[in-house]
């Protein structure tokens, strides 16, 4: 048998591997990138066209340097595929501030001024270069736009863009098309694109914490989903689009700026991303007819592919009821929605809503709060980051509650972030089980029912072990950052901090404040980690750091 190669292009194998792969995303990155130049040609923006285009070179030169010249590396086993997808991530995200930092660099102040909407009374951006009314100033710091870069891929939603509408069409497309292939994850795309099939494709797929396949083949599974969320994406245009037209605010728009706005929040929802071409996110439109369309097009991003599939491919309606992640989420939006109603129509007043709706048949403040709390909380549950409420506002009970759904989060399988239903049902499950095996006798054979599957005493054990550790691990992370961030956000209280870190964390969006161009730098630098981490569900990021200290050896 012929020996293995010790090296490639003098790198160790594994690291090799990875390089390799890593470059593959950054073939893909690069290749949304030119789309979007063609978006910036067609809005009449050549600087951002300028940007992308350049951004697109140096992403694809670097890529396409690192797949050819390793081409001769191992195909990646398990251990690759959660370096690659946390590495991957971050270059991803790395390589992503290109188009942020370039077009804010070289696009002259008058033509910034050109994209702040007229009459618009924005403040100056006054740090970083010449003082703009458009927001695009800001990302003019690396780190401002590294931070908007990581909260798009990672389906975050928090911005350092004070004012969307004050950004170049391109830009708030980048940022909404970021967030619609972070939704699936650019890891996934790339197996459906470049990958063969084999047990590299298995690695990379399962690194990005998916277990469940549609088909026996992984290509054929990812390349399915992308047909289903392709799909999902343009009903969700149309719909949004036919809602928007019926509103007040919506009355107000052109055409073009209807489909334009309806085009980006349907990506932005349907991905759970949160992102907004909006000054106040969806509490712009104070429409309840808005609301309610972005309702079940946020849930449908919560819910897991598979289950997605057996609906639409079989008219299985029952996986509704029957699978155990699906019927829980829908339990906990009804539930969670009912406690957060209660909790703010018994503490706030109508001023704390921002505005308002008229209701014919109950008082407006009960109104208004039951409004604002079941979109929030749906928002919150299955970590899409649209707001329609001044959160910051809320008594510490409501920002308590939206922070158990933001580290909660909805479906393993689907585009949220969270520790996953699943998780928590099986820690939960798990402590019963524990519970319960005291009062048996030693030769007591247990067994546990759970998601239709018997396990036997090793395989609950098992199970339990790893959704403990991972919402232990996750648990610590939380309350570590929010101590920090409390300490360098100090005009904030801890509640506006806990909720402020789960957000980043569950990759949500959510935010009372805290998240700004103003913010503490230490504080932004480990919210783009937060996000990072949150995204890949910790473990990989943990290997990744071992690897970085003693590779990727036993």
């Amino acid at each position: 048998m012929a020996r293995q190669r010790s090296r490639v292009r003098g790198l160790a194998p594994d690291l090799a591997t990875v390089l390799r792969d890593i470059g593959s995303l950054l073939l893909i990155e690069s290749l949304v990138m030119t789309v979007s130049v063609g978006v910036a040609l067609l809005a009449g923006e050549p600087y951002p066209a300028l940007a992308l285009l350049l951004a697109a070179g140096v992403t694809a030169g670097t890529g396409y340097l690192a797949r050819r010249a390793l081409a001769d590396a191992p195909a990646p086993q398990m251990k690759h595929g959660m370096v690659i997808a946390a590495g991957g991530w971050f270059a991803v995200a790395v390589f992503g501030t290109l188009p942020f930092l370039l077009t804010a660099h070289i696009t002259p102040v008058a033509v910034m001024a050109g994209y702040v909407p007229a009459g618009a009374a924005y403040d100056p951006v006054t740090a970083w270069g010449p003082a703009t009314r458009s927001s695009l100033g800001y990302f003019r710091s690396p780190l401002h736009a590294l931070f908007e870069s990581m909260s798009g891929w990672t389906g975050s939603g928090l911005t350092m863009a004070v004012h969307e509408p004050s950004l170049p069409r391109a830009i708030q497309w980048w940022r909404s098309v970021i967030q619609w292939v972070g939704g699936i994850g650019v890891v996934v795309l790339t197996v459906s694109i470049l990958a063969r099939p084999g047990s590299g494709s298995y690695a990379l797929y399962r690194s990005e914490t998916r277990e469940e396949r549609i088909h026996p083949s992984v290509v054929s599974t990812v390349r399915t989903i992308w047909k289903i969320f392709v799909g999902y994406t343009g009903v969700a245009i149309v719909v949004f689009f036919l809602a928007l037209r019926t509103s007040d605010y919506g009355a107000t728009l052109t055409l073009g700026e209807q489909a334009w706005q309806s085009l980006n929040h349907a990506m932005t929802g349907l991905s759970t991303g949160g992102f907004s071409v909006t000054d106040d996110s969806i509490a712009t439109y104070n429409a309840p007819i808005v609301e309610g369309v972005l309702l079940p097009l946020m849930t449908i991003g919560a819910i897991a592919f598979p289950v997605h599939y057996l609906v639409l491919h079989d008219g299985d309606y029952g996986q509704f009821r029957e699978d155990l992640q699906t019927r829980w989420l829908l339990v906990l939006l009804v539930v969670g929605s009912v406690l957060l109603a209660a909790q703010n129509t018994l503490t706030l007043g109508l001023s704390d809503y921002g505005a308002s709706v008229a209701a014919p048949l109950v008082d407006r403040t009960t109104a208004d709060g039951v409004r604002d709390a079941v979109f929030q909380f749906v928002s919150a549950l299955t970590c899409t980051g649209f707001q329609s409420s001044p959160i910051g506002s809320w008594s510490d009970g409501g920002k308590l509650l939206l922070s158990v759904a933001m580290t909660t989060g909805g479906t393993a399988g689907s585009t949220v972030g969270g520790i996953k239903i699943i998780r928590a049902y099986t820690v939960a499950r798990g402590i019963r089980w524990q519970f319960g095996r005291v009062f048996l006798p030693a030769s007591a054979v247990v067994s546990v029912e759970m998601d239709g599957r018997r396990l036997g005493r090793e395989e609950m054990e098992r199970e339990f072990s790893e959704a403990a550790i991972i919402s232990l691990l996750w648990v610590l992370l939380l309350i570590v950052s929010s101590i920090v961030l409390v300490n360098v956000a100090p005009a904030f209280g801890y509640a506006d901090a806990l909720f402020e870190v789960a957000s980043a964390q569950g990759n949500v969006g959510l935010s009372t404040g805290i998240v700004g161009p103003s913010m503490s730098p230490l504080g932004e630098a480990m919210f783009v980690l937060n996000m990072w981490i949150g995204r890949l569900e910790i473990i990989p990021v943990l290997v990744f750091g071992r690897a970085l200290v003693r590779g990727l050896g036993p």
